[in-house]
């Protein structure tokens, strides 16, 4: 891929912050490229270029979601460049699902071959504040984690892999106490109704800390997976969790649709956005549709 000036959008504080602008930038250069670095603890980030031959995100999920919105409300729309992405945050669950892991060094090697995937994006109705969603949207215990992690934090002195395993030992407490709640839902005109601990609009994959909740979910082809969890498998989504704090992958089935158009409304008061946590009138009615290809990222 010709091309020799890169936009660096970069989160210092992502992940273990072992990846500086130093070590960001000397990789870039010795690969061939100049650089004009950003960091996300200023202001200025915003002001990036829209004239360079490709924009660079350096970070976590928050970070990718931050750039995606500035993209997603901006002439950079009708760019003809990708965005590349360096997986530099706890979970990186956007940069897992499109298969952009491992070195750093490597995921750069690759850009020179321009393979690029579209990325679909979930557009949201009837939040205040909140206009799309990349990972996921959903309500049940996931808000409610994201709330204890917010009030804990993450240590500083935590690996990323000590983090995760953290916010699965909060979930695993959560899913014992919380009590299921009714939800009204339906998807592309069908109804599907219940009471569930969980109901996950999904673009990717695996949702806060890697949980691997909707394996066949693929951000580019057009629809969503809507995971359930019905309130008699509340003892069973336990135990699921609790064998991934043990390093157990086993195997569970997660009740999942397919679909492009939601209508959604929860018994509870908090949904979570990607990352962000939302406080709404009980049983607000959101209705959620697939935004096919907005976005186009370079992969390996």
């Amino acid at each position: 891929m010709a091309m020799k000036h890169v936009e660096i959008i970069h989160n210092p504080g992502a992940g273990d912050e072992k990846f500086g602008e130093k070590e960001l930038v000397k990789l870039l250069e010795e690969k061939g490229f100049e650089c004009n670095y950003l960091s996300t603890k200023e202001k200025s980030w915003k002001e990036f270029s829209t004239k360079t031959d490709l924009l660079l995100v350096a970070g976590g999920d928050g970070t990718i979601r931050k750039v995606a919105e500035e993209v997603l409300e901006s002439k950079l729309i009708n760019r003809p460049n990708p965005i590349a992405l360096l997986p530099l945050g706890t979970a990186n669950n956007i940069t897992k699902a499109l298969g952009v892991e491992g070195d750093p060094k490597a995921i750069v090697d690759c850009w020179k071959f321009g393979k690029t995937k579209t990325y679909d994006v979930g557009k949201v109705y009837n939040v205040a504040d909140q206009k799309f969603f990349l990972e996921s949207f959903g309500y049940g215990v996931f808000p409610y984690l994201m709330q204890e992690m917010k009030k804990v934090g993450e240590r500083e002195d935590a690996t990323p892999e000590e983090n995760l395993q953290q916010a699965l030992e909060f979930l695993h407490q959560i899913i014992l106490s919380y009590e299921p709640k009714e939800c009204k839902l339906e998807v592309d005109g069908t109804d599907h109704s219940g009471k569930f601990l969980l109901a996950e609009i999904m673009n990717t994959p695996s949702i806060g800390p890697n949980l691997l909740i909707s394996p066949l979910s693929d951000p580019g082809d057009g629809e969503f997976e809507i995971v359930l969890v019905p309130e008699q498998h509340k003892e069973k989504f336990a135990t699921y969790v609790e064998g991934k704090l043990r390093g157990l992958e086993e195997t569970y089935s997660f009740n999942t649709l397919k679909g492009k158009n939601i209508s959604i409304s929860w018994e509870g008061t908090h949904v979570h956005i990607d990352d962000q946590i939302v406080k709404m009138e009980k049983g607000a009615e959101v209705k959620v549709q697939i935004k096919k290809g907005l976005l186009e990222f370079l992969v390996p």
